[in-house]
């Protein structure tokens, strides 16, 4: 699978394909080309880009996502594979009629790995993980007492210290945590199609103006790499943190990496695409048990 994230945000860009290739046009510089097959994610943060209609089609045909910038250059659309699956229509219609044990077994599932995932992040950064661990263990089909949220609480609020943090807010950390979690939306989002599964569809998130709720289910136990990475770049900068070009680049660092789970080594992409098809597995009744890697270390 494809593994190339292009993040267009420095300078004005020309966009187009040539030969299967995307030429990036900027300035005096020489035209910058990758073949459309090596491409996961394009981002076009810049104001000032132009591209062609046949850029949009032909990342679509390689199984891409195209990722728009709003004017302060954080990600607020992308555009996806319509055809990614030769059996998309089947899988469309058994997600729209998951019964609803099932749903609540799924979301069990990716609440339990979240928390753990949490907890690990916090045993690395703190030395404790301050009772992630004892959450996901009481988590119940659906997740009835919401244990989701109260980790949450519990995590933000030793993730980042003494800090005043507020999740939404209008600034720098803010805003590195929503360009770190609208690439790993974007890159779950594209493991979806190409699972034959529908973004919009969602097992837990619903909300009628989302077209990416599955997306945002699956990408659940994944937001502590984003996460750690953040708060790495925090300790470093402080109250100076922005969303700038070296920020960005660390965020998007995380995404190439490779990582270890169960004895394996893989590319975050892999780890994805792995959960998507699971998740497509359990969806149509072939298994019962959603497989989310507990990840333990990126490889330098």
């Amino acid at each position: 699978m494809s593994d190339r994230i292009l993040d267009i945000s420095e300078r004005p860009a020309t966009l187009k394909v040539s030969n299967s290739l995307l030429v990036l046009t900027s300035g005096q510089d020489a035209p910058l080309t990758i073949p459309l097959s090596e491409l996961a994610v394009v981002i076009a943060a810049h104001p000032q880009i132009t591209y062609t209609h046949a850029v949009l089609s032909g990342l679509a045909e390689a199984n891409a996502v195209f990722v728009t910038c709003d004017a302060r250059r954080r990600p607020v659309s992308m555009l996806l594979p319509l055809v990614a699956h030769s059996l998309q229509a089947e899988r469309f219609a058994a997600q729209a009629a998951i019964a609803l044990p099932v749903r609540k077994r799924i979301w069990k599932q990716i609440v339990v790995a979240k928390l753990l995932a949490q907890g690990r992040l916090l045993q690395e950064l703190t030395g404790a993980d301050h009772g992630l661990r004892s959450l996901a263990a009481r988590v119940r089909s659906g997740d009835p007492q919401n244990l989701e949220a109260q980790g949450a609480r519990a995590y933000w609020k030793r993730l980042f210290g003494e800090i005043s943090f507020r999740r939404h807010g209008e600034d720098g950390l803010n805003a590195c945590l929503d360009y770190g979690y609208a690439v790993l939306r974007a890159t779950t989002a594209r493991a979806l199609c190409g699972a034959g599964l529908q973004p919009t569809l969602g097992i837990h998130h619903h909300n009628r103006y989302n077209p990416f709720c599955l997306a945002d289910d699956l990408m659940e136990p994944f937001r502590p790499l984003a996460d750690r990475v953040v708060a790495g770049l925090l300790a470093e900068r402080g109250a100076a943190l922005a969303l700038d070009r070296a920020s960005k680049e660390k965020l998007l660092a995380v995404f190439l990496g490779r990582f270890t789970a169960a004895g394996e080594s893989r590319s975050l992409f892999d780890w994805i695409a792995r959960s998507a098809f699971s998740l497509a597995a359990v969806i149509l009744g072939e298994s019962e048990k959603l497989e989310l890697p507990e990840i333990q270390n990126a490889a330098p």
